[in-house]
């Protein structure tokens, strides 16, 4: 069978078909400024920001299920890096089947369909109209445990039922931290140069299977799901390194139906993804294709965009969320990216935006037992030499060659 949509596609159907989304109508221009993307969150909800206005800042929302929703290297007329649902926001009501607050680090779990899914009541139909992202992670406050400057702490007690009709419990640590230059260099093995400007964040997200039984494969395991939203731009390229050789086909590229070769290009050993927010189209990498970095590259802001992740060794069992009964429910993707545009002529996108998305292994728990996922962002802001410099040392190649692997900007 094909592959059904994903969440964003469910999403774009339901709320263009109703009318309530017009992205271009509501959204800021690329590139907004920081300062603009804070005042914005100020006026709607209570921002915690960490850092201070000197340097690099990260803003996070409590009430949006503790995302990070933006940050920046710091800076009067500093950049904002994440994308932000300004219409979801200042509607101040709850949207039908997802809200779209946007955020560049958002917690969700696996998954997304089949058998053990967690977006679908027992027996209902895989389509747009039966699917709904749970409570837990899409509407509400998280409490705060902890704050500090660089750091914030949230907890959260989700009740889930999945597809299978098999009760889950779990609870939920989730901590941002602002990393130090220090940490960017342990974390990537190089200091970036000087003249670069840098901020780094990264969301630390411990679940407990806080029920009386064992998560079993037989009734179904849920994943630790992090995604980042970010504004796209037609100079915008995503690079995957990927293992070479290994088994299996390198990429899934049929999640909308099968992506232009203008749009993904493969190169062994590195993927090249357009992330201009022009055409909906999303792509995925197995366990024995995915390593522990992804990222992108903006030409025209020259700004370098990395994820990292931390991915156990030997672990081959993801959970699979297309939407169907499926023959293998763990055999899913362990990194995604999406890029998002029209669903269909004359419709407008949902931001526009591009995500890169990693996902922890199935979580095979016992009461009380817990595993933490760790998902990290760094942006890069600086003289495209400089930036070179970083490119090759991270991703394994130069700007140039990402600039044009796609025949450049369009």
């Amino acid at each position: 069978m094909p592959a059904c949509p994903s969440r964003i596609v469910a999403l774009l159907g339901l709320l263009l078909a109703a009318g309530c989304a017009r992205p271009h109508e509501t959204l800021p221009a690329v590139n907004t400024p920081f300062a603009s993307d804070l005042q914005f969150l100020r006026e709607h909800t209570q921002p915690l920001v960490l850092g201070d206005p000197s340097g690099p800042q990260v803003v996070v929302a409590p009430e949006y299920q503790g995302r990070v929703m933006t940050s920046t290297t710091g800076g009067s007329d500093a950049p904002s890096f994440g994308w932000i649902g300004r219409a979801a926001i200042a509607a101040r009501a709850r949207q039908p089947h997802m809200n779209v607050f946007g955020g560049e680090d958002r917690f969700w779990l696996g998954p997304e369909g089949g058998q053990f899914s967690l977006y679908f009541r027992k027996a209902d139909p895989f389509d747009l109209d039966h699917w709904q992202v749970p409570e837990g992670f899409d509407w509400g406050a998280w409490d705060v445990e902890s704050q500090s400057p660089s750091s914030v702490r949230f907890r959260k007690r989700l009740s889930l039922r999945n597809y299978a009709d098999t009760a889950l419990e779990i609870d939920v640590a989730r901590t941002v931290r602002l990393l130090a230059a220090g940490d960017v260099a342990s974390h990537l093995g190089l200091s970036p140069p000087a003249s670069v400007r840098a901020v780094a964040f990264e969301s630390a997200n411990v679940v407990a299977n806080a029920g009386p039984q064992p998560w079993q494969p037989e009734s179904g395991l849920v994943s630790t799901w992090i995604l980042g939203m970010f504004t796209p731009s037609p100079g915008t390229t995503i690079v995957i390194p990927f293992a070479d050789p290994a088994e299996g086909p390198v990429v899934n590229d049929a999640y909308f139906g099968k992506v232009p070769p203008d749009r993904l290009l493969i190169k062994p050993p590195l993927l090249f993804f357009r992330g201009d927010g022009q055409y909906r189209s999303k792509i995925g990498l197995s366990p024995s294709r995915a390593k522990s970095m992804a990222g992108s590259y903006d030409s025209a802001a020259r700004v370098l965009t990395l994820v990292q992740y931390t991915r156990p060794a030997g672990a081959n069992r993801y959970v699979n969320s297309m939407w169907e009964i499926q023959k293998e429910p763990y055999s899913g993707d362990v990194i995604n990216s999406y890029n998002d545009g029209p669903p269909a002529p004359g419709k407008p996108p949902l931001g526009p935006f591009y995500e890169l998305e990693t996902s922890s292994p199935a979580l095979s728990l016992r009461p009380g037992e817990q595993y933490e996922h760790v998902h990290r962002t760094f942006h890069f802001a600086g003289a495209e030499a400089d930036l070179d410099q970083i490119a090759r040392a991270t991703l394994g190649i130069g700007l140039r060659e990402i600039a044009s692997a796609l025949g450049g900007s369009r």
